[in-house]
């Protein structure tokens, strides 16, 4: 899932540098920093090799995130490019409604890699910094602007308490529309699927990358 060098680079001037380096458990490959190797292109067949081609290009090789990740499987690995490719970059929602609501989510499931790499973009796309301490620091949401406020509430009701009463989903709706909410909790549920696996490969940041999620 793409990120801009300059959200991460807003992110660390934010937070600082916190991702000190610790000792990496001893399953957790040094170079992918999962439980997964890293994997080439020359490791898949050829129709592994054409998704690889057509995600990643010219550029280097992916070593962490879910590019890397979602490869060993690569008919994943397209699918995931392109619903990501869609909601990230055309979607019917705005970018910085789309990094709120991927914020949302992934504080929801502890996920520190794909946070920590939206936390800089929902800022740099506009965010107010209330929004972000609120998700952060898991506050209620008062004196946000309003779609916030309902990102942040839709994001907590389905997976804190597993439904969405009617007077929420009709305010999403009149603030939304019948397909922004499809795509919004498309893409909370994008980033939940993509985080899942990272959990359970153990992904870590790379030491250059600030962790921005607390510990809880």
């Amino acid at each position: 899932m793409r990120i801009t060098v300059t959200a991460i680079v807003i992110a660390a001037l934010l937070a600082g540098n916190t991702s000190a380096q610790q000792p990496l458990p001893p399953d957790v490959h040094p170079e992918s920093l999962t439980r997964l190797p890293p994997l080439t292109r020359n490791d898949l067949d050829d129709a592994g090799k054409a998704v690889y081609d057509s995600i990643v290009g010219d550029g280097p090789p992916p070593r962490t995130g879910p590019v890397a990740l979602s490869l060993y499987s690569p008919p994943i690995a397209k699918v995931f490019d392109e619903l990501n490719s869609y909601l990230r970059y055309n979607g019917v929602l705005s970018p910085r409604h789309t990094e709120v609501a991927i914020i949302a989510a992934t504080w929801e499931i502890a996920q520190q890699y794909e946070y920590s790499a939206h936390e800089g973009a929902a800022l740099e796309y506009g965010a107010p910094q209330a929004v972000i301490d609120t998700i952060k620091f898991n506050r209620e949401p008062v004196g946000l602007p309003p779609e916030e406020t309902v990102i942040i509430k839709l994001a907590r009701a389905i997976m804190r308490d597993h439904k969405v009463d009617s007077p929420l989903y009709a305010e999403a709706e009149a603030m939304f529309g019948r397909r922004g909410i499809v795509e919004m909790v498309t893409v909370m549920g994008d980033y939940v699927m993509v985080g899942m696996v990272m959990t359970t490969i153990d992904q870590h940041l790379p030491p250059e990358r600030p962790a921005l999620l607390p510990a809880r």
